[in-house]
């Protein structure tokens, strides 16, 4: 039976530990079974903001294919597969804990004066699960900021044979994709027609056909329907993950 529902920005999860701000668009803190309250493949969808200073220090990963988005600041990532990189905003990150991974994401840069950065970072990330598991660990990344430019719907990272050669980082999983839009007012762009659909509104506000306006921190969930138009009513970014296979 196809659907539609809006989660709201208000509606979400909301932490609040001085030096991060996370907000959860599915259940995160705690213990839970992601894959149960999964929308499709989509396990995990957290907006932070990260004082600067701090961070995620050392923690494990497994089994999970993690796409990290910066909206603006920028966030540094050191793992113990010996990959490291200063992620900002435009640039695609992918990493695929597989077998198993160590990394630290935090709000540490210096400058080239050696001055450290004072601004927080905004980073949305999200998880999906990896066809199989047990896969070795790796990690990919690309800046896509001119191709954002055209102002169309961008596909940020792909495991779909569809979008094999185009997509800008590759997912271990065939059933999805994640696009990315940079509108401009007036702007437009069509939504994937996929059995999973989910759009986040990173920034500005957006008039979806049928389903009307959203704006910073709103998602939309649709199942077995698709296509819709979206207009930028001022300058905006989504997220929107394709999606042709469910954990449920």
């Amino acid at each position: 039976m196809s659907s539609v529902v809006v989660q709201r920005a208000a509606e979400r999860a909301h932490l609040n530990y001085g030096w991060l701000t996370a907000r959860h668009s599915f259940p995160f803190a705690g213990n839970f079974d992601h894959a149960a309250y999964a929308h499709g493949l989509l396990l995990v969808n957290n907006d932070d903001i990260i004082e600067a200073g701090s961070g995620f220090d050392t923690h494990q990963h497994r089994d999970t294919e993690i796409v990290t988005w910066v909206l603006s600041g920028s966030l540094v990532h050191q793992d113990s597969a010996g990959h490291s990189g200063v992620i900002h905003r435009g640039l695609a990150q992918r990493m695929s804990a597989g077998t198993g991974i160590l990394h630290s994401e935090r709000n540490d840069r210096f400058r080239a004066d050696g001055s450290r950065v004072t601004e927080p970072v905004h980073v949305v990330q999200m998880w999906i699960p990896p066809d199989e598991s047990g896969v070795t660990p790796s990690y990919q990344e690309l800046d896509i900021n001119s191709e954002l430019d055209s102002g169309g719907l961008i596909t940020l990272a792909s495991g779909m044979p569809a979008h094999r050669g185009h997509s800008a980082i590759d997912l271990h999983n065939k059933h999805a994709a994640l696009h990315v839009a940079r509108l401009e007012t007036g702007g437009s762009v069509s939504l994937p027609d996929a059995p999973y659909v989910h759009g986040f509104i990173a920034s500005g506000t957006v008039d979806v056909e049928g389903v009307g306006l959203l704006g910073p921190g709103d998602s939309l969930r649709l199942k077995d329907t698709g296509g819709q138009r979206v207009e930028g009513i001022d300058d905006a970014e989504i997220l929107v993950w394709e999606m042709h296979a469910s954990t449920n």
